[in-house]
């Protein structure tokens, strides 16, 4: 995929409406220090775009980068950052449940988990609320470079199992240093854009 513009289109706090998109959607969720602000400005192939926060767990909005002026990749809040209050980590559930249900245009959800360690409770409760929303996750083992060669196969079928993953849903290894596993997942929104309906002008 060659990105040719990139633009921070929509920020959406917790009381926003959603916006009524005809582009396809593509979301990423995980949560806070799993690297998804890295990966998501690797696929957008900008070094600093996708808004970081130096606290985790500060990212409080849904943010909407319009990609080649094609699609849309959403930023959801990151999740299970223990210095957050429970009654705000609850608005922040909601927040990304009220997306998940109502947007028209969400084709995927990614779900990154760090390849290093086996899935917590938080990435195993994220994992079955998608499936509950009729999606089926992809998952993006982060941070890649951490680990040998010769551990991946290992790592990943520990997602898998941890999970609770058919045997045929995807798992993505990447890697933000290297960008090791961002072609995979291009090709593979690439793909998913084929299959849906061209709309007429």
């Amino acid at each position: 995929m060659i990105i040719k513009n990139v633009e921070l289109e929509t920020v959406c706090g917790i009381t926003s409406k959603l916006p009524d998109h005809v582009l396809p959607e593509f979301a990423f969720a995980g949560k806070s220090n799993v690297g998804k602000s890295s990966l998501i400005n690797g696929l957008m192939n900008r070094k600093s775009f996708a808004r970081t926060s130096s606290q985790p767990g500060k990212t409080q909005t849904i943010n909407f980068y319009l990609i080649n002026q094609q699609l849309y990749y959403v930023d959801l809040p990151g999740y299970g950052y223990a210095k957050v209050a429970v009654e705000v980590k609850a608005k922040w559930g909601k927040m990304i449940e009220r997306y998940l249900k109502n947007s028209p245009v969400l084709k995927c959800v990614f779900l990154l988990v760090d390849i290093r360690h086996e899935p917590n409770s938080n990435d195993k409760m994220m994992y079955d609320w998608i499936l509950q929303n009729g999606y089926e996750p992809v998952i993006i083992a982060t941070k890649l470079d951490k680990i040998k060669r010769s551990q991946v196969a290992k790592q990943v079928k520990m997602i898998r199992t941890g999970l609770g993953m058919g045997k045929d849903s995807v798992i993505i290894p990447f890697s933000a240093e290297t960008k090791q596993g961002r072609e995979e997942i291009w090709e593979y929104i690439e793909n998913m854009m084929e299959t849906i309906p061209q709309v007429e002008e």
